[in-house]
């Protein structure tokens, strides 16, 4: 997957304008400061265009499909049209299905009731938990991780070859890691599966807010992302693609808005006939609202332009690696190596810190947002950490079960609505912790780490910076 930016100048790119641009937050040292949100790979702040779009329509509120109102009659328009949008968003083709869920956790376990009785799945544990759990042990083939993009595809040919029965198989593959960042080599990996008889669904939920996605291009059957890492936190998700598997199997969910006719029978039973478009699998009074964002949110990236996201994005990326890269006691995890694609998705590690003191540290003395753990992807973490134990009882060190090792992270991700000075500031505050040490005391409360509100510092002039208290 590549974009072309050739002749976009990132310098002359201005962030898009997003909610909570202006939000101060208070310091623990005293103060406030202006809110650095870098946890956009979790979830991104609404664009300012689409909380404008949702607002102008609020009022208009109403029931879809049913309804002989007005209102209803407006709400099933943009409904529907908002489907519409997202289809061209994302390149589906004819006769593809837009579904609209609650997330791509959603949309993944909708996926995973519609498979054929005997399909085998196929996932690399490197997998967000939302594309590794859906399918049940019994029908999953996990993959180790790879270290190369082409080792990835070689693996997949590999088990695609040898398993047996030769029956329906479907794989699962994320567009970018939640974790690295990493680009994932979709198209030989969409190659490798029809080659072998199998179907491919792509995880876009960490692609799709940064980079173009196409059904067709990619050549990948279904693919699921949310609309809470688009821009669009109002709780809505899509699952897009082949509409076979869909129309064959039971709805996800019985109910009102899925059936079209439903009789009762003599014997005092009911016989029900279900939609054969994505209503089969949308039962219940739909979230218009979160819908309608979605919709919103392709819009204005679409409008924006991605070469001048994808241009000013990596000028981003390039900047937070170079500075990280200054800090010796700094490790930036990685998959495919330091010259792989990526978007803006970066996890490290700091000698000498627990992850979860260091974020602590982070948000309390700095006004920074970013996340530590393991990030719904404990394999692939345990993967890239599993030299490196952390021990037992540092400040906010998640517990680890018997015979395990405490390991965890910490995760920096930005976005189409990153200003510069967040990422001058972040790396910054990088820099003095790692020189200085916190300028405040913790503690692990609930198995988190936080400041400890009733520590002073005025009395502790030989303590050494940055200790933690568990």
């Amino acid at each position: 997957m590549s974009v072309s930016t050739a002749a976009v100048d990132p310098s002359l790119c201005a962030p898009l304008p997003v909610l909570g641009a202006d939000v101060t937050v208070p310091l623990v040292t005293g103060g406030e400061v202006t809110y650095a949100a870098l946890d956009y790979a979790a979830s991104a702040p609404a664009l300012r265009r689409v909380w404008d779009d949702v607002a102008a329509y609020a009022p208009y509120y109403g029931s879809v499909h049913r309804g002989a109102g007005y209102l209803s009659q407006l709400s099933t328009d943009l409904f529907e049209s908002s489907r519409a949008a997202v289809a061209e968003f994302l390149g589906c083709r004819e006769g593809d299905q837009v579904v609209f869920t609650r997330s791509t956790t959603d949309s993944l376990n909708l996926l995973a009731a519609v498979l054929p009785a005997d399909c085998r799945v196929f996932v690399f544990e490197t997998e967000h938990h939302a594309s590794l759990l859906p399918w049940g042990d019994s029908r999953v083939t996990c993959l180790d991780a790879p270290r190369t993009p082409a080792q990835a595809v070689a693996t997949l040919e590999r088990a695609l070859a040898d398993r047996e029965p030769h029956g329906p198989a479907l794989v699962c593959v994320t567009g970018a890691s939640n974790v690295t960042g990493e680009l994932w080599p979709v198209r030989e990996l969409a190659a490798a599966a029809h080659a072998h008889g199998a179907r491919i669904v792509l995880d876009a939920a960490q692609l799709a807010p940064h980079h173009p996605v196409d059904i067709a291009e990619l050549d990948v059957d279904w693919v699921a992302f949310s609309g809470h890492k688009l821009y669009a936190p109002f709780g809505s998700g899509v699952l897009a693609g082949r509409s076979d598997w869909l129309l064959e199997a039971e709805p996800y969910l019985a109910g009102g808005g899925a059936s079209r006719s439903v009789t009762r029978r003599a014997d005092g039973g009911v016989d029900v006939q279900w939609h054969t478009t994505a209503a089969r699998h949308e039962a219940g009074s739909p979230n218009v609202i979160g819908v309608y964002a979605i919709a919103s949110a392709c819009r204005a990236l679409t409008e924006a332009g991605f070469p001048a996201l994808v241009a000013r994005e990596r000028a981003l990326v390039d900047r937070v690696r170079a500075g990280l890269a200054e800090v010796p006691e700094v490790r930036v995890l990685s998959l495919f190596g330091d010259d792989a694609p990526r978007v803006g998705v970066i996890s490290f590690v700091v000698d000498g810190w627990n992850s979860s003191h260091f974020a602590a540290a982070l948000s309390a003395e700095y006004g920074i947002g970013v996340r530590d753990g393991l990030f719904c992807a404990h394999p692939l973490v345990r993967t890239l950490l599993g030299g490196e134990p952390r021990e037992p009882g540092e400040c906010g060190a998640p517990e680890a079960g018997p015979g395990e090792k405490s390991l965890n992270a910490i995760r920096v991700s930005f976005g189409a609505g990153t200003p510069d000075e967040h990422i001058d500031r972040f790396l910054g505050a990088v820099r003095e912790l790692v020189g200085d040490g916190a300028r405040w005391t913790y503690r692990t409360e609930d198995g988190r780490c936080v400041p400890d509100r009733g520590a002073d510092r005025s009395d502790r002039p030989g303590e050494v910076r940055g200790a933690a208290q568990a």
